[in-house]
């Protein structure tokens, strides 16, 4: 994704104190998760909608994949807006969810969405997916409001005429928190498929998870054990021509994935095991 330069709120310099987790991040530290999964205040305005989960949005076993998920999260998110009548875009810049047990084929979901926060020119979506009033996902995603060029822009007064009620007055930063890949991460060529590419001409933020699934697939990661938590930073677009790499590392408890461009981390995340 593109952020301004130099903003303090959504740029990916290192953070400091509760916020910092950093390259030296390792073992407990690295279970600490810092964004919230806050209830929609009374009143606040909220959106729900309802899928039906498909065959091409599951694994072999039958589990909703991530990049399915992240399909639906978006989804809603582009309801809630249309809905609302707000035509400029908005860019994901980090998404944190937490599991139950995944939603699977043929499973009918309730999708929940409603604004959690806000910053000077970010705000917080929480989304809640549910199975039979069972609630298997928790979400809560910073999103940055942009101009037509993804130049950060001011949240404006009408924004929070519409969703001030269900912000709560709860403020919430943009800024990165995921390490950059240690020198020794394994690394492997990922190809960019015309596919990938949405309307922007950018690899869509949904895609980025087929990379962790590949890897959790290819690399044993979490076998038998059931996916607890897992948080994604988009920290630069992936256009179609980009020469990408796929870089990951064990961590204890879990796996970290890369995606990196002529050096560059485009995007990081984070999956963890469940308790």
């Amino acid at each position: 994704m593109d952020t301004e330069a130099g903003d303090p709120e959504t740029n990916g310099s290192a953070t400091t104190g509760a916020e910092a987790t950093g390259a030296e991040a390792t073992g407990a530290e690295t279970k600490r998760a810092e964004m919230e999964f806050v209830e929609c205040p009374a009143g606040g305005r909220r959106v729900v909608r309802t899928r039906t989960v498909r065959l091409g949005d599951v694994t072999p076993s039958g589990r909703l994949r991530l990049d399915a998920l992240a399909r639906y999260l978006q989804d809603v998110a582009m309801d809630d807006v249309d809905d609302a009548g707000i035509t400029r875009p908005w860019v994901l810049r980090r998404i944190a969810l937490r599991f139950g047990e995944l939603p699977a084929f043929r499973d009918t979901v309730e999708l929940e969405t409603f604004c959690s926060g806000t910053g000077a020119r970010v705000a917080e979506r929480r989304t809640t997916v549910k199975v039979d009033g069972e609630v298997r996902v928790e979400t809560a995603a910073i999103w940055v409001y942009v101009d037509e060029t993804g130049r950060p822009l001011p949240l404006e007064e009408w924004f929070f005429d519409l969703y001030g009620r269900a912000a709560n007055s709860r403020r919430v930063s943009g800024r990165l928190r995921l390490p950059p890949p240690p020198a020794d991460a394994a690394r492997r060529e990922w190809v960019v498929r015309q596919s990938d590419l949405d309307v922007f001409g950018h690899v869509n933020n949904a895609v980025a998870w087929v990379a962790v699934e590949d890897e959790l697939a290819r690399g044993g990661a979490l076998t038998g054990t059931r996916m607890g938590a897992a948080e994604m930073e988009y920290r630069a677009a992936i256009d179609g021509d980009d020469a990408c790499e796929l870089v990951s590392a064990s961590i204890p408890g879990g796996i970290e994935c890369w995606l990196v461009v002529d050096g560059e981390p485009r995007a990081a995340v984070r999956v963890l095991e469940g308790s």
